[in-house]
């Protein structure tokens, strides 16, 4: 990928830019040193590495509006940026652009438990925000493999997932308003804290849209009930064939679980060697199925997926007995139990290679049977049940 050629007219007048943004947001908000400018250079894609030319860090709304405004009048490029934990290259800076960035932007603004809405503003994280409710046995349900570090205002931008989004939808279907600020400066606000708005979906164009429509500085998200039960399935299997198949038919059968990973050998044996959660070492690859809702229902759920399981060749299954063995059970993938804080998520996998690249995907499971090799670096297949992207670990 070749990144935009700079625009010399704006790097002459970079001096009176930095002055104009200086008088909008005074003090240390403006970073303008290249060594200081370094963090900024990229984002989690980061092949691709370059300075900005300046780095704004606002506290306001309407700081945002003011610098909005005077970059849309000035002819500089804008480039918002929540934690940098992007891998598809969301906050990659601009030589000739700013990089707008959103951490000061870190308050829980509102909790309603009545209305089971968490307002927040953009830079707290994805798992600030179920820490911030845990207490009372709620969560927000996407949840990213970065939850420990990305920003809900970054979540909103890239329409972030996670393992849970198979049940529980993507960031698109847990958000339910927010206040923004144009690219002409304007502060706007969608939806609230009901379910859906009238007229077009202007929220949901928003949602994945990456900072090209406007920055977020406000955010409200809806928050579930921790499940009365949660048990985690893991299954064996002589085949990724085999286990692909089986994901195909528990769906085929009416079964949504909370979630689904699986794993292929090679993965098995990196994660088992960094956790020892005692994942089978004998098998060529393993399911680990998570189920959640009342006892009764999961019990009966529990049941059927064990005979599926059998139906395609499973060679062995194991049922979690309590909460800790079902953490313990997904918690090298960093996904199925992702309910709890403390998941090492992908980067497992450099204790085994840290050449190895890891590729998590929502392809059709014949086309993660065999390890894809790229640029000569083996390739571990984590393929999620739902909408990933490529980690390189």
């Amino acid at each position: 990928m070749k990144m935009p050629t700079p625009d010399a007219s704006v790097l002459a007048r970079r001096g009176e830019i930095v002055n104009a943004l200086r008088a909008i947001v005074p003090g240390e908000g403006v970073i303008v040193e290249q060594d200081e400018m370094r963090v900024y250079e990229t984002d989690a894609l980061t092949a691709y590495r370059q300075l900005p030319m300046i780095v704004v860090l606002p506290t306001t709304a309407e700081q945002v509006s003011k610098v909005l405004k005077y970059c849309s009048e000035m002819g500089v490029k804008v480039v918002p940026r929540g934690a940098g934990t992007s891998l598809s290259g969301g906050a990659l800076p601009l030589v000739d652009g700013i990089i707008l960035g959103l951490g000061k932007f870190n308050k829980i603004l509102d909790i309603d438990y009545a209305n089971r809405t968490v307002t927040a503003q953009p830079g707290v994280t994805n798992l600030g925000i179920t820490n911030a409710v845990a207490h009372e046995g709620f969560y927000y349900a996407p949840d990213p493999s970065s939850q420990i570090a990305c920003t809900i205002g970054g979540n909103i931008a890239e329409n972030s997932g996670g393992v849970h989004c198979l049940k529980y939808g993507l960031t698109t279907n847990n958000v339910l308003g927010i206040e923004m600020v144009l690219m002409n400066g304007d502060i706007v606000r969608l939806g609230g804290k009901h379910l859906d708005s009238e007229g077009y979906d202007l929220l949901g164009i928003m949602t994945g849209s990456e900072g090209l429509l406007g920055v977020v500085t406000e955010v409200t998200v809806r928050i579930l009930k921790k499940p009365e039960t949660l048990r985690a399935v893991l299954i064996g299997f002589p085949s990724s064939e085999t286990g692909g198949d089986c994901v195909a038919a528990i769906i085929a059968a009416g079964i949504i679980p909370g979630g689904m990973e699986m794993m292929d050998k090679p993965a098995i044996h990196a994660a088992e060697e960094f956790v020892h959660a005692g994942y089978p070492l004998d098998v060529e690859a393993i399911l680990i199925v998570e189920l959640d809702g009342p006892e009764a229902e999961v019990d009966h759920l529990i049941g059927e997926v064990e005979a599926i399981a059998r139906k395609h060749g499973a060679v062995s299954v194991r049922v979690s007995s309590s909460e800790d063995e079902h953490g313990l059970l997904g918690r090298a993938q960093g996904g199925v139990p992702r309910r709890r804080a403390d998941q090492p998520g992908l980067p497992v996998h450099g204790r085994h290679d840290p050449a190895q690249a890891v590729a998590a995907g929502a392809e059709p499971h014949d086309r993660n049977v065999r390890a894809p090799r790229l640029a000569g670096r083996q390739c571990l297949p984590c393929g999620g049940r739902q909408p990933a992207s490529a980690h390189l670990v």
